[in-house]
Parts: structure tokens; sequence; C-alpha cells
């Protein structure tokens, strides 16, 4: 008898603060749902992976490409000032990345999003559209 291998299943929480954007080889990206800060959220499609350590050696270098890629993406799409990149994993334990675009004087410059204000929703239309250009950044097909 083989064990049978889970399945990928993302995190109820990602899914819920965040609209989906695009699928790359290894990670799902998604828009964080919080207009103050353009962020996007890198989750690699493997289950009951917990911590980059967890991860293979080569979906770990892709990873890294895919986090690459983002950063250059999210760059481009907004001129931003300063990229944040972490992998905290206190709140939700599934394996995601953080890329945000920061800007001097944003709410929480130049601190950590993390806490500061309340969350302000995209509109669904702006999401979208703010998506669009992310994906083409991506290269990736709409």
């Amino acid at each position: 008898m083989t064990a049978q291998t889970p399945a990928f299943l993302l995190d109820p929480r990602l899914e819920a603060h965040s609209f989906p954007v695009t699928d790359l080889s290894l990670c799902t990206v998604r828009l964080m749902d919080d207009a103050r800060f353009p962020w996007l959220i890198l989750v690699p499609r493997r289950p009951e992976l917990v911590e980059l350590i967890d991860l293979d050696p080569s979906d770990r270098a892709t990873l890294s490409a895919e986090i690459d890629a983002a950063s250059r993406a999210l760059k481009a799409v907004t001129n931003c000032h300063k990229l944040n990149v972490a992998a905290l994993g206190n709140m939700v334990r599934q394996l995601h990345v953080h890329v945000i675009a920061r800007f001097e004087g944003d709410p929480a410059w130049p601190g950590p999003v993390w806490g500061v204000g309340e969350r302000r929703s995209h509109a669904a239309p702006q999401a979208m559209m703010f998506g669009s250009k992310l994906r083409a950044a991506l290269g990736a097909s709409a």
C-alpha cells in the first residue's frame, strides 16, 4: 500500500484576504487586499509546506526566481522606492512570501506594513486592473 500525497490547498485566510493574479511554474501569485500597499503573495503549490527549508533544492531555486520575477514586475508596475520581501508565517503557517512595493511617505514608512492602521480593501475593478498589469509584467497570459 502506498501513501497518497496530499493535494495542495491554499490556506483559507490567504484566499479570503487576497485576489488571484496568476500561476507561475511553482507559485500561485495573489494580490493582498490592502489598497494602501501594492502587495503580492507567492504561495508554492506544494502541500504541507511551512518553512523555506521544506522545499526541495530545485523548488527552492524556482521560488527564488519567481520572487525575483514578482519583484521586478511589481517595481515596473508601481515605480516604487523600495521592495520588501519576507516569509514570516507567524499568523498563517502555510509557506508564502510577501513582496511589497513601498513608497517614502506610505502609511507605514519607514517601518514594516504589519499592524499599521486599518486595512483598506481594494475595489474589485481596481484589483482586477492592477492584477492585469501585473500579469502582463510577469509575462503571463490573462
